[in-house]
């Protein structure tokens, strides 16, 4: 897939908590909350140790995250994005700048990343397909 959908970089950037399922070895589903940013085309997400998600996507890249929308309780099914993609890991000096970046989304402008500067992880997301409901799914 080319370019993301505006809508959907829109919702990416308002900060919403990333749903990521992974692939366990035996074939179940594993389910993180993560913060999810954007760069270029692709998501990016930052870790700062080596864990189950992380374990799981150097088998098995394929993966799922979503989003939901603000709520409106007006509607009946709110909106919200599926996205599938294939995850790459990359060790990085700059995974605590991510972590902080995202800070300032998803904490307030003014807060720093809370753990200290070291090297970790940058997960980088292309995306595949993208469904779910709103105008991501329509583009």
């Amino acid at each position: 897939m080319s370019a993301l959908p505006t809508a959907l970089r829109d919702l990416i950037a308002a900060g919403p908590m990333a749903h990521l399922s992974t692939i366990n070895p035996d074939g179940s589903p594993q389910v993180s909350v993560i913060w999810i940013g954007l760069d270029g085309d692709d998501l990016v997400s930052g870790h700062l140790s080596w864990r189950v998600k992380l374990r799981n996507i150097s088998r098995d890249p394929r993966v799922v995250l979503s989003f939901d929308a603000p709520r409106d309780k007006a509607v009946f099914l709110n909106e919200h994005a599926v996205v599938r993609a294939r995850a790459a890991i990359e060790l990085s000096d700059d995974a605590w700048h991510l972590l902080n970046r995202l800070t300032k989304v998803y904490m307030s402008p003014e807060d720093e990343f809370p753990a200290p500067k070291t090297p970790g992880y940058i997960v980088r997301y292309t995306v595949e397909r993208i469904g779910g409901v709103g105008p991501w799914a329509r583009e």
